[in-house]
């Protein structure tokens, strides 16, 4: 897919993974509508590097655990735009165990309302303009919370919710590219620990994490550091302009955390 003139949304937006996103779909001429609704306090930043971009965009504030909301983003394409082409479903919420501790029902019910329920009635609404591209692409955004749950080093990052909303994810990814076929391609980037979600760029790993266990978190990791918002950016491009025969697909991007649980030990003598 060319990219240059398709119409993209883009889900949180705001900063981190989804500014990040956002601004290289606008560098190769993609028209814009991007989500906002927590992290007031970085709203005039945001504004101000998207206009600085030059695309054409429009920055909407939703909350997106609410399907009223939704729909109204969904209006505001149709009579916009009358189609969508490229949708970041990049919304998620998740309480670390080192920041929040124990769980509260809020918080559970807000992980799962924000990282699984809110990406389900996005895809609902959006799948009529969806079908109205000549070609359409979905990418879903979730975690290896849904891999590893909250065990080994990961247990200072991932709580129960968390991981059982990003579990849950992957059913969605597969339904709805059945749903989509053969128009509209969905897939899955499912990230490891990543510079602004739960790297160094996050409160909890800047103000409660000690040094050991961050360096537990990237000891467990094969590539031997965290991931980047330019590690996503390149994942995404992959999808969305090169890999017209993937859809239903989840691609994990976490530098190999998954597999540093376990270790190549030396080849044994053997006795033959």
């Amino acid at each position: 897919m060319d990219i240059q003139g398709k119409i993209a949304l883009v889900l949180g937006a705001v900063k981190g993974i989804g500014r990040g996103i956002g601004l290289a779909l606008a560098g190769q001429g993609a028209c814009l509508v991007l989500t906002r609704h927590d992290w007031e306090d970085s709203f005039n930043e945001m504004d101000r590097v998207f206009q600085a971009s030059g695309a054409t965009h429009h920055i909407l504030k939703a909350d997106l655990r609410n399907p009223e909301e939704i729909r109204s983003l969904a209006r505001f394409i149709r009579e916009r735009y009358g189609r969508l082409d490229i949708l970041i479903n990049n919304i998620e919420r998740g309480g670390w165990p080192t920041v929040h501790g124990a769980y509260t029902e809020d918080q559970w019910d807000l992980e799962i309302e924000t990282t699984l329920k809110a990406k389900r009635w996005v895809f609902d609404e959006m799948l009529p303009l969806l079908r109205c591209s000549d070609e359409a692409v979905v990418i879903n955004i979730s975690s290896i919370a849904g891999l590893v749950g909250r065990t080994g080093p990961a247990a200072l990052v991932f709580n129960d919710g968390y991981a059982a909303a990003n579990r849950g994810i992957q059913t969605l990814t597969e339904t709805w590219a059945r749903m989509g076929a053969p128009g509209i391609r969905v897939n899955e980037l499912m990230l490891g620990i990543f510079e602004t979600r739960h790297g160094q760029g996050t409160r909890g790993w800047q103000e409660v994490l000690t040094d050991i266990e961050k360096k537990s978190l990237v000891d467990h990791t094969l590539a031997g550091r965290t991931g980047r918002i330019s590690d996503v950016v390149k994942a995404v491009n992959f999808i969305i302009k090169d890999a017209p025969y993937m859809t239903g697909t989840v691609l994990r991007l976490d530098g190999g955390f998954i597999l540093a649980g376990e270790r190549v030990p030396p080849m044994p003598k053997g006795i033959v």
